[in-house]
């Protein structure tokens, strides 16, 4: 869904400023904070994209199906592969 949105310019005696403004529901779908810093990047002249220099922590896990790995491991071994039904070891490459 897209937000339509005018281009503003002020002009001013010795200079002039561009500017475009969010819409509230957009900005608040992507909880940005006041003062917070993003960078314009150009990808070509049909999209400007807006990317956060510090973008905030996901709240939603990623889930793998099928395998996953074990989070907790004692001190200094690596992770040891899961199925999903909670075995180890996992299945042995066919020929």
């Amino acid at each position: 869904m897209g937000y339509p949105t005018k281009v503003q310019l002020i002009k001013r005696q010795a200079s002039e400023q561009w500017y475009i403004n969010f819409p509230s529901a957009v900005a608040q779908a992507m909880e940005f904070e006041r003062g917070e810093v993003v960078e314009w990047i150009i990808e070509n002249k049909g999209l400007l994209a807006l990317r956060r220099t510090s973008p905030p922590a996901s709240v939603l896990e990623k889930k793998r199906r099928g395998r996953c790995w074990t989070t907790s491991t004692p001190s200094g071994t690596l992770p040891s592969r899961v199925d999903s039904d909670g075995s180890a070891g996992g299945r042995k490459p066919s020929r």
